[in-house]
């Protein structure tokens, strides 16, 4: 198999420091027993990792935003005062 290079990865990835956290996500998740989402066997983690971003595999899911928004009952008593 060809070598991998960062710039495989940026192809799919916007940002260096983004590379760098979805990598180490995903070979903690290797690690842990999740099963390769391409075929490279023999492969460190690492290389594993880095080819499924690379091959478009994994991405990246926006974040819910962590906010607590009143109960709608809460609204109604104060709306009602």
């Amino acid at each position: 198999m060809a070598r991998i290079t960062v710039e495989d990865c940026l192809d799919q990835v916007t940002s260096r420091f983004l590379l760098v956290h979805m990598a180490a996500r995903r070979v903690r998740q290797l690690r842990d027993g999740a099963e390769p989402l391409v075929n490279a066997p023999k492969n460190e983690y690492t290389v594993v990792a880095l080819r499924e971003i690379a091959a478009g595999k994994i991405v990246v899911a926006p974040k819910e935003p962590d906010v607590d928004l009143p109960e709608e009952t809460d609204m109604e008593e104060e709306t009602a005062s």
